[in-house]
């Protein structure tokens, strides 16, 4: 499966951002998911195992828990293949920045 195919699904994206902020349980995943979602435990789980399969995410076993996190390989190639297009967005980000910068300054010297 492409990685955007993986990312193209909102569940799954969602679980990147739950993983993003540090490991959690299937459990607990599954928890605020179902609430989000309303979709069932069994669907989290087939959703987890996409994202494990291609990468995304890791698995360890705690026990009879399961510990999620995210695999960072996978992101680096997301990564790597939106380089092509960065020209696109940078160009207006610095300009925001020289912006922000400048209104900064001006409010210094005002003040």
């Amino acid at each position: 499966m492409h990685a955007f195919d993986v990312l193209g699904d909102p569940v799954r994206r969602r679980i990147l951002e739950l993983l993003g902020d540090g490991e959690l349980t299937s459990g607990a995943v599954s928890a605020v998911i179902r609430e989000e979602f309303g979709i069932s435990q069994p669907a989290v789980s087939q959703h987890l195992k996409v994202l494990r399969e291609n990468g995304f995410a890791s698995v360890q076993a705690e026990g009879t828990r399961r510990i999620y996190a995210v695999a960072p390989e996978a992101l680096r190639e997301v990564d790597a293949w939106l380089d092509r297009f960065r020209h696109f967005w940078t160009p207006h980000l610095d300009a925001l920045a020289t912006e922000i910068a400048r209104g900064k300054r001006e409010r210094r010297r005002d003040a």
